[in-house]
């Protein structure tokens, strides 16, 4: 489909962004390029922008085009009318709001049994029209002329003059569009509990008698009362200063004091209450509700992004252990590449408190597979196995880690684990997947749906579709930013790849089990499905660790493989000697490629399949707590930062009831975004503010606190 030149100027005014690079960005989307692909291989065209920007481009372009669909379906529908002017014409093709889009539709559109349709219908438009004169005839007086037999009173006649008029005054767009900033300006939001909804609805108490400004109501806020409503809890109404909007209606309405003054005040009064109040609630619901989502999905994708990106341990020997008291401690050994040699309970814990059993097998188990670290669950009874890992002596140096496990056992009883373990049960998926998490959390985190890990705000509460949509885009960039090797990646790392999707990653997980190993990029070409398109996508994400061509193991594109070896043979070296060389190169050899394009190759081969993530280090629970009762107000405590929302950061403090950090207690100066302080998974050290043990609360400060180098 041939893209619109003038949506694409639009964008580039809304986003200020040049206009050739929006419109090289559309172009190479409706190719099949990738956003991964574009932000990375395509800067020249792009004008160097990143994913953010590269994405806000498609999604505005999919608004406007839905926009210009709406605007056809109206011309369609006005002509049809035989009502379409050249003038309106003009207004509805230049019009870039969807609102006011629909405000000018709002008197073409076809119209269903209304009181004012039925007034019409018994001949009172005339008598509308003669009081929206406002002459000095009296309405009465006027209304008498329209009594007969479907008419039967004056009353009758003025009430339907009314209901016309009110129609009319709602179909005004200069006063909906002052009515409608009004409400933004000074409307509230206020909530009441629903009487005898007191106990059954305490999770929602802080709204039980709230009040908020529309213009102010954080995001995070409008969604909780919109779940309390959902539940019956709650009554949410929008209040609005009625007194000053009929006012605002009847100057706009009424020219002068006439005998006709008070029936169109009636008017204005019926306009505002049936219609015009009504639809702005909804409408304004409708934004809010959009807004709150988006700031919503917003917080869950940084959030997502972070954890997955978090350090990896990388191809280590692994013993994880998934703690619990009564069932006991499930311990799997991991080989270098995630394989499962072995697996065992031990139960050091209440009721059976085998606690030297189970230092010793642990001892035993570290010695014979010559363990490099421990991974701990930090669920149930977590901070008791750290303890007992503490208190183990091993053969050798090994460092244990503390790993969130939200999600894992999801992943246990998923399609995915049992195809991945079929002849193993739940608790021992659930062990692996921790373990995998601290060799590479990105590798194993793909495989659980990211609303089961823990990291949103409201994530059952908003757009369904464009939470999933937004999700699936920061997996990918992830996992395109990181690279993926093409011999180790499972299918579930795969399928996220720029260019190959579910079906190729498949078929390349069957091409390997028939042939072997892929020796080279050139070799994926072989792989059914695995066309040009797709493979000039993918390729650059993959890295061959065995490849007789070095570049194969870097983020150089093929496509660009010619001009580094021009640019070796200008430099009389080879290409083997230009990887993490010092040597003084002369890379200007050829216009092949632009300036952005010859910085990422330039950088790339310095630090050639550098991991963009930083290493994992090893974390340590204050000693003095164990539970929400060992907290003191003023004690200062390590912690982990576990989930960042709008209004501050949970940090994990071991105590198995995560803390909050409020936003206005993350620094000494102001912070309008929590992300600008802290990061998800990141060392901090709080200070405890208030414990509600009752209410399961713990309140946290990182002001006048020493944070971790």
């Amino acid at each position: 489909m041939a893209i619109d030149n003038n949506l694409y100027k639009i964008i580039s005014g809304q986003l200020n962004v040049d206009s050739s690079s929006v419109g090289n960005v559309l172009k190479m989307s409706q190719e099949g390029a990738t956003i991964p692909f574009m932000a990375r291989y395509r800067k020249e065209l792009t004008g160097n922008l990143d994913e953010v920007a590269i994405e806000n481009i498609l999604s505005l372009y999919e608004q406007l085009e839905k926009l210009e669909k709406r605007k056809i379906a109206i011309l369609k529908s006005i002509k049809e009318q035989e009502k379409l002017t050249d003038e309106l014409k003009a207004k509805i093709e230049d019009c870039h709001d969807i609102h006011l889009l629909e405000d000018i539709y709002t008197p073409y559109k076809p119209k269903r049994k209304t009181k004012a349709e039925v007034a019409r219908s018994q001949g009172l438009e005339p008598l509308a029209k003669m009081i929206m004169s406002q002459g000095a005839s009296h309405p009465e007086d006027l209304a008498r002329r329209f009594v007969n037999s479907t008419v039967p009173s004056v009353e009758d006649a003025l009430q339907g003059a009314i209901e016309i008029i009110a129609e009319w005054i709602n179909e005004r767009i200069s006063i909906k569009n002052a009515i409608r900033r009004a409400i933004n300006r000074e409307g509230e939001w206020s909530s009441k509990v629903i009487k005898g909804k007191e106990d059954e609805g305490s999770t929602f108490k802080d709204y039980f008698d709230y009040q908020s400004k529309v213009s102010r109501t954080p995001g995070f806020r409008f969604l909780a009362m919109l779940r309390g409503e959902s539940q019956g809890i709650i009554r949410l109404k929008l209040r609005a200063e009625e007194d000053q909007n009929l006012k605002k209606i009847e100057e706009s309405v009424i020219r002068s004091q006439s005998p006709s003054s008070e029936v169109i005040k009636k008017a204005c009064k019926e306009a505002y209450k049936r219609f015009i109040k009504t639809s702005l609630e909804s409408e304004i619901r409708t934004l809010k509700k959009e807004e709150a989502d988006r700031e919503a999905i917003s917080i869950f994708t940084g959030n997502l992004r972070q954890l997955l990106m978090m350090p990896p341990l990388g191809g280590k020997r692994i013993l994880a252990i998934d703690p619990g008291f009564k069932s006991g401690c499930k311990v799997v050994i991991l080989d270098e590449q995630g394989q499962l040699l072995h697996n065992e309970n031990i139960f050091p814990h209440p009721p059976q408190r085998e606690f030297n059993q189970a230092k010793k097998k642990l001892s035993q188990w570290v010695q014979a597979y010559k363990v490099d670290a421990i991974a701990i669950g930090n669920g149930t009874a977590g901070r008791e196995t750290e303890n007992l890992v503490k208190n183990t002596h091993f053969d050798r140096e090994v460092k244990a880690f503390s790993v969130n496990e939200a999600g894992a056992s999801i992943y246990s009883a998923s399609s995915v684990g049992r195809k991945e373990f079929p002849q193993y049960d739940v608790t021992v998926r659930g062990a692996v997947s921790i373990g995998r998490r601290l060799q590479d959390p990105l590798a194993e985190l793909v495989k659980i749906e990211p609303k089961n890990l823990g990291v949103g705000q409201y994530q059952h509460d908003v757009d369904q579709k464009l939470l999933q949509e937004s999700l699936d885009r920061v997996v990918s960039s992830c996992v395109n930013e990181v690279g993926v090797e093409i011999n180790t990646a499972s299918e579930y790392l795969l399928k996220y790849v720029s260019g190959i999707g579910p079906k190729l990653a498949s078929n390349i997980i069957e091409y390997r089990k028939k042939h072997g190993e892929i020796s080279s990029r050139q070799e994926l070409k072989k792989i059914p499905l695995m066309g040009p398109l797709a493979f000039e996508q993918s390729a650059g994400f993959i890295r061959v660790p065995n490849s007789k061509n070095i570049l194969d193991k870097t983020a150089v594109h093929p496509e660009r493989y010619s001009y580094v070896e021009a640019v070796a043979k200008a430099n009389k070296l080879s290409v083997e000697d230009m990887i993490a060389s010092e040597l003084e190169i002369n890379w200007e050899v050829s216009d092949e490629v632009g300036p952005e394009t010859r910085k990422d190759i330039i950088e790339e081969l310095k630090k050639p399949g550098r991991d963009p993530r930083s290493k994992a280090t090893v974390f340590s629970f204050s000693d003095e707590v164990h539970k929400m009762e060992d907290l003191k107000i003023g004690m200062k405590l390590p912690g982990i930062v576990s989930n960042i929302t709008k209004f501050g950061a949970f940090v994990d403090v071991g105590v198995k009831q995560d803390g909050l950090v409020h936003i206005s207690q993350l620094k000494n100066a102001f912070v309008s975004d929590p992300l600008e302080v802290v990061k998800l998974g990141q060392y901090v050290n709080v200070e405890v503010v208030e414990v509600d043990i009752p209410r399961k609360r713990i309140q946290l400060s990182m002001k006048d606190v020493e944070q971790p180098a």
